[in-house]
């Protein structure tokens, strides 16, 4: 099927354009049924419930939404924190700048 998009008014890509989107779902729906039903079909070629191998991976890692608990304030305004992770903000180079250490940030 060929599709001369060049003669297309406005009107007929914009539904070309829907209709493509409501393909491209579907396709990805098809695939990830198919990857599922595959990965199901390995669990059980190797004798394990495929619900354990999911739990496990589940149980890795920082849960989504956890944060660090702030370590660091910011003498001048306190509602700026900091948990010591990461890059540091501004206030913690500019305090340290001026010779502070960073145990006199320590909450």
């Amino acid at each position: 099927m060929s599709i001369k998009i060049e003669k297309l008014n406005a009107k007929e890509l914009r539904e070309l354009s829907a209709k493509i989107e409501k393909r491209i779902a579907a396709v990805e729906k098809e695939t990830l049924h198919t990857a599922l039903k595959e990965m199901r079909a390995v669990a059980e070629k190797l004798g394990v419930a495929f619900e354990d191998v999911i739990a496990l991976h589940k149980s890795k890692g920082r849960k989504p939404g956890t944060k660090a608990a702030p370590k660091y304030a910011n003498p001048k305004n306190p509602t700026q924190t900091w948990s010591g992770r990461g890059r540091k903000p501004g206030w913690v180079v500019a305090a340290l700048e001026d010779g502070k250490s960073i145990d006199d940030l320590t909450i």
